[in-house]
C-alpha cells in the first residue's frame, strides 16, 4: 500500500535528451563559476591542468560539480513541469 502511494506521489521523470544534457552542463558550469569565487585557488589536491577549472583543487571541483548536479536536477524538474522541456 505504501509503495503504491509513493509511486503515485512521485513526479514524472523525463527521459534523456540533448536539452536535458545542455541544462545539466549549464548548471555545472554555473556551479564551477560560483566555486571559483568562493573557494581559495590552489588549495587541496591540484588537478593536472588547473587553469581549465579556475584553479580549483580536486576537492573543490567535486564539491562544485555535486552542487551543479543538485541545481541541474531542480532545474530539469522545474522546466519539465512547466512544459518547456
Amino acid at each position: 500500500m505504501t509503495s503504491h502511494l509513493l509511486a503515485v506521489a512521485s513526479p514524472e521523470t523525463f527521459s534523456w535528451s540533448p536539452k536535458v544534457g545542455l541544462l545539466m552542463v549549464l548548471c555545472n558550469i554555473f556551479a564551477i563559476y560560483l566555486g571559483t569565487k568562493i573557494f581559495q585557488a590552489g588549495e587541496g589536491t591540484q588537478l593536472p591542468n588547473p587553469k581549465y577549472f579556475g584553479g580549483l583543487g580536486l576537492e573543490a571541483l567535486v564539491a562544485t560539480t555535486s552542487l551543479g548536479h543538485v541545481i541541474g536536477f531542480g532545474v530539469i524538474l522545474g522546466v519539465g513541469a512547466s512544459g518547456l522541456l
